[in-house]
């Protein structure tokens, strides 16, 4: 989910209870608070607990939890994870170290001291786009196998070899879930088990039900709905996430399109043109 926030950069609780009431309703099955959507790197530690405990009072275990603990200072992530009220929460989302440029060793043994701490399961998350270095499948493999408590990827590599590999030899009981919306139809056709999706904010809805036929093996049809996002899903992340995001939920009144920086607004021209593509998927 995003983190609304008012015009003045102060969070939108209002703002974030529609949010999750709309996610809800469009039966979206868990919700992710605080991940790289929801712009957590620019919150400070109390900000960050203020809105994990009104998501899960607004929430009211009407459907799963995770929470996005993150980092490139493992110690820190720790911390973070121990000092964590766990409390309505299912599992913890924790991206590869970013920036550090660390070894495939140095990226293990992040999750390995993790994992040795974590109360709760955790969910591998890797996005080299935005890390600046790939965790290999060899290594989400090595850490699948050697750690009980972490039971799932989210793999956002967008390279299929390295989705082969994952879902060839995983354990059976991890779970790969597709972190790139666009290719959430193939992924799940291979083995992915759903998405932690950036447009399901704007359209739950029918996104929700392309998931759910993929699951159910019915790809004939699933795959127009696939095709009649796309358009949408793509323009999302034309000016960088969660900027396209957040204006298409302005658009929907939902929560406003306010960032913090270094994000900005998008442009005139991508306003329009997502305004026009959600108006098709009405």
């Amino acid at each position: 989910m995003v983190t609304p926030f008012n015009t003045d950069g102060s969070i939108d609780f209002e703002g974030l209870a529609r949010l999750i009431n709309f996610q809800i309703a469009g039966g979206v099955e868990y919700l992710v608070s605080l991940g790289t959507t929801g712009e957590a790197t620019t919150l400070n530690k109390e900000e960050k607990k203020s809105v994990w405990k009104f998501t899960k009072d607004t929430v009211a275990d009407r459907v799963p939890l995770v929470a996005g603990i993150g980092g490139n200072n493992t110690a820190e992530v720790i911390n973070d994870i121990k000092s964590f009220d766990v409390t309505g929460y299912d599992a913890i989302l924790s991206v590869s170290p970013y920036y550090n440029r660390p070894t495939q060793e140095g990226i293990y043994q992040h999750y390995k001291a993790i994992a040795e701490t974590s109360p709760l399961p955790i969910i591998l998350y890797n996005v080299p786009g935005r890390t600046g270095g790939n965790m290999s499948a060899e290594t989400t493999l090595r850490l699948a196998h050697n750690f009980d408590n972490i039971i799932a990827i989210k793999e956002a590599a967008g390279n299929f070899d390295q989705f082969n590999k994952i879902l060839r030899d995983k354990p059976e009981d991890f779970l790969f879930i597709s972190g790139d919306d666009g290719v959430s139809l193939p992924l799940i056709a291979m083995g992915a088990v759903g998405i932690i999706s950036v447009a399901g904010n704007a359209i739950p809805g029918i996104f929700s039900d392309m998931i759910r036929l993929c699951l159910q093996g019915k790809f004939n049809e699933a795959r127009p709905l696939h095709y009649k996002i796309l358009e949408f899903t793509n323009s999302l992340f034309l000016e960088s996430n969660p900027c396209g995001v957040k204006e298409a939920l302005k658009h929907l009144s939902i929560c406003n399109n306010t960032l913090r920086l270094p994000l900005i607004n998008v442009s005139k021209e991508l306003s329009a043109k997502l305004k026009a593509e959600l108006e098709k998927l009405a």
